[in-house]
């Protein structure tokens, strides 16, 4: 007699080896932002060197235009599968932030020491949700907890473009969270 199949193998067996799975479901919205419109728009893992970082959500409105992102309310989380401290994703967002135009000195400081406040170190099954409230600032929770905003729509604009904009070092996760076709 052959062992059942688990869940996940039932699916990927049903749907194709090219079917790429979250297994992670996002969790549901802060008790803050219950009442929203929000709901979810896409999903994907990102995997890098073929370790599984976190599993990516992004929330959206109706409403919502993906060419216009950076004008509108948005939120996305992020379910992590490995242990991060506060200070790397910091110095990440920093190097992704770059991507889309050049920041002064003064500028990556002030925002790194913006992120070291607002961003916790991370553990595998952590949540981190941020909330862009467009033109005003970036709203942060670590498990639902809320954990504080960066007010400044700048900042907001780059750092939900790390996976939103078109200059995103990872396209693919940025067409699964916008729901584009491949």
């Amino acid at each position: 007699m052959s062992k059942p199949l688990s869940r996940r193998a039932a699916l990927a067996t049903v749907v194709g080896s090219s079917f790429a799975p979250v297994w992670a479901q996002p969790a549901p919205l802060p008790a803050d932002l219950a009442g929203s419109e929000l709901a979810v728009r896409g999903q994907q893992r990102l995997r890098f060197w073929g370790f599984e970082v976190y599993d990516a959500s992004l929330w959206t409105t109706p409403s919502f235009q993906p060419s216009q992102s950076e004008t509108q309310l948005l939120a996305l989380e992020l379910h992590y599968l490995r242990d991060f401290a506060a200070k790397d994703i910091a110095e990440r967002s920093i190097k992704e932030m770059r991507r889309s135009a050049p920041m002064s000195a003064e500028q990556e400081n002030r925002w790194m020491a913006e992120m070291l406040r607002v961003l916790p170190d991370v553990r595998r099954g952590d949540r981190l949700l941020g909330l862009q409230r467009p033109g005003e600032a970036a709203v942060f929770w670590h498990n639902g907890r809320l954990r504080g905003e960066v007010r400044d729509a700048e900042f907001a604009r780059r750092f939900f473009g790390i996976w939103l904009s078109p200059q995103s070092s990872e396209p693919a996760l940025r067409r699964a969270l916008l729901g584009s076709p491949s």
